[in-house]
This record gives C-alpha cells, structure tokens and sequence, in this order.
C-alpha cells in the first residue's frame, strides 16, 4: 500500500512508544511481558492503515495482536486508530517485515496473518512474494510447531502461486476460499483494500495453510 508522505508522521509516532515499539528487537522472546499475560500472539505482515489489525484485536481480547509495517505514513495512520479508542492487546512496528527474526523468538507467534500483499508479478520479483519459499522459512522459524498463515488476496495469479508454494513447501492446505464474500465464512474483518475490491465486484480469495512439526530427531 503506497501512500503520500504524511507530514509529522515520525514525531506522531515519537510521541506515542506504549503502541508504536520504540526498540523491537529488545522485547523478542519476551513479547508476553510487553502484553502483560501469556494469551497467544498473532502478527499481521504489512498491515496497510490497520483496519484489520485494529478490528481483530477488539473482536478478540483473548488475543495479542502485533501489526507490522515498513511505511511511517501508513504506521502514523494506524496509529491514529490506536489513540482514538482502547485497544490493550495491540502494539504496532514500523519494520521490515522481511527482518521478523530481529524481532521475534523461534516459535514465539501463534498465527500470521498476510493480507493483499504485494503480487510483484514479474518472475524476476518472486523472491520478494512474501509467500514464496524464503519467507515461508522465516515464518516458519518464528512460529510454533503447527502454526498457521491465512492468506488474502484478489490476485488470481498470486492465490495460485501462494497455493502450490504452500503446498511445495510441505505445509497442510487446511481450508480454501475461491470467493470469500460468496460463501459461509463468518465474522470476516475486511481490510481497506479488501472493501475497495469488494465494492468493484472483484472476487476475494483466501486460505489456511498450516506448518508441520518436524520430528525432533530428525
């Protein structure tokens, strides 16, 4: 998600380190301090303005939320989010989503969230789908044993390269959605692009996908 560079965002999130972490890599393997409580912890990769984030993290306190993104504008705009009501079980980053070992422990995250990411469609940019091989074995060094990603996107062409490159790697395919918005699947918290495609007709796709424990002896 570009946005236009929004005067005052560095000095807005300055101002405001209880929601914006001032020093990630300090809390890494103790992010349950951070939080105050040991409820399990899900991360949304790239998490735009923050609807989804914001909106996950009030339909269920029994959950820590941590939303990561590398754009200041857009981080100052989920922020504005965060000052405007109480959301406890929240905390944003404004990092490199591609640097997740800087700032969390080996199998500290419960479940990861990549929502209408980037498709880069040329195939020399495949290395930087955050669904292709490199970072599914970052992710899957962070998460628990048997954690999940659920994926959503209204691209076609990077659903399907997402689906074989889960399926590649070795991970469960545990539910498909080839038309979200036309299905049964409840209580679905839309992000700002989603509703903007929805709105146009555009079909939505998603999916869980699910990591396997590899045997310790292996």
């Amino acid at each position: 998600m570009r946005v236009r560079k929004r005067a005052g965002a560095k000095e807005l999130i300055e101002a405001h380190p209880q929601y914006v972490v001032a020093e990630p890599t300090e809390w890494k393997g103790r992010w349950h301090e951070r939080f105050g409580n040991d409820h399990p912890l899900h991360i949304e990769i790239g998490m735009g303005k923050g609807q989804f984030i914001t909106e996950m993290a009030k339909a269920h306190p029994e959950i820590n939320y941590i939303g990561v993104e590398m754009q200041i504008s857009v981080v100052s705009i989920a922020l504005d989010k965060m000052i405007e009501q109480e959301i406890p079980n929240l905390q944003l980053l404004h990092v490199d989503g591609s640097a997740l070992t800087n700032y969390f422990e080996d199998n500290e995250v419960d479940q990861i969230y990549l929502n209408f990411s980037d498709p880069w469609p040329k195939k020399k940019h495949e290395k930087r789908r955050l669904t292709s091989k490199a970072f599914l074995a970052v992710d899957e060094q962070i998460l628990r044993p048997n954690g999940e990603i659920h994926f959503k996107t209204d691209n076609q062409g990077l659903f399907e390269y997402s689906l074989a490159s889960f399926s590649q790697y070795g991970m469960i395919i545990k539910q498909v959605w080839l038309d979200l918005h036309n299905s049964t699947f409840e209580n679905n918290i839309m992000t700002e692009y989603e509703e903007k495609f929805s709105s146009r007709g555009q079909r939505i796709y998603r999916v869980e996908a699910q990591f396997v424990a590899k045997d310790p002896q292996e």
